[in-house]
């Protein structure tokens, strides 16, 4: 079995000429009419996004909201496309969990060992016993949030502490002790480039996940100019602004356009 660790990363990117992630938030009520009367039309959709994507990117982030809304069948769908992604790409499991100690142990046994994920996201508001069930997998990666995209994150994680550092920083700082480098992974939003030099002076070696390039906004060269490390350290992650480029049935195509002109952005900063 292939351990996806930081080095492996590293060598797919330079690979490839990208450090793209494609997000299969396959919201069942955007796919286009032609796939409405088919027996899977959530999996019929992501096999053409990832027959048309793969060879511009290097992992697949998969919301599981999108699936579990939908019972059993979007749990079928789910893990078809999960077993459908190439084994030459990360695949991970965007489920946001984080329980007490045995409830995530059942999380990290759901995604990592009756769904064959390489990675899961996960909530640190509970703290370490919630975190580490996930670790005991020394071959996955766990996704901490870090520092996310989303407007309310002001609510908490840029709040100042009585130490004058913000919640956030906190959060990295505590949590990059439980695990080395090839384990944990933080999310990191693209539209808060202007943190990203004091994030990589806490944690300089982590990969980051960054969400929020796309239809967020996110500003990709700001991103790579204040985010990137010697392994490269960024899966820019581009969900919306890529599996929904068009709502005909040229989907797949356009969704692979949209996938070709980020890599060939990413390979300019790469230097390709």
């Amino acid at each position: 079995m292939i351990r996806k660790d930081s080095q492996w990363l590293h060598q797919r990117i330079m690979e490839t000429g990208s450090f793209l992630c494609v997000g299969l938030d396959s919201d069942i009520s955007r796919l286009p009419v032609s796939l409405q009367g088919s027996d899977d039309p959530v999996f019929t959709f992501n096999k053409e996004i990832i027959d048309n994507t793969a060879k511009h990117c290097v992992a697949y982030k998969i919301n599981t909201a999108f699936y579990e809304s939908l019972g059993v069948k979007g749990w079928l769908s789910l893990e078809k496309t999960i077993n459908y992604i190439p084994n030459t790409h990360l695949i991970i499991a965007d489920a946001k969990r984080g329980d007490i100690g045995n409830t995530s142990l059942q999380y990290a046994k759901a995604f990592f060992d009756t769904l064959p994920c390489d990675a899961i996201t996960v909530a640190p508001y509970m703290g370490e016993d919630s975190i580490a069930p996930f670790l005991t997998y020394q071959d996955k990666w766990t996704i901490i949030l870090g520092l996310t995209s989303n407007q309310g994150s002001k609510d908490f994680q840029t709040l100042e502490t009585k130490t004058n550092s913000k919640v956030y920083e906190e959060v990295l700082a505590k949590s990059k002790e439980w695990g080395s480098t090839d384990q944990i992974m933080y999310v990191v939003g693209a539209t808060k480039p202007e943190y990203l030099g004091d994030i990589r002076a806490i944690i300089p070696d982590h990969f980051l996940l960054v969400p929020g390039v796309g239809a967020q906004g996110g500003d990709l060269d700001a991103v790579y100019k204040y985010g990137s490390n010697s392994k490269i350290g960024l899966l820019v992650n581009s969900s919306r602004g890529i599996i929904f480029a068009s709502s005909d049935r040229d989907f797949g195509k356009a969704a692979g356009q949209k996938a070709l002109i980020l890599k060939k952005q990413m390979s300019l900063l790469l230097g390709y």
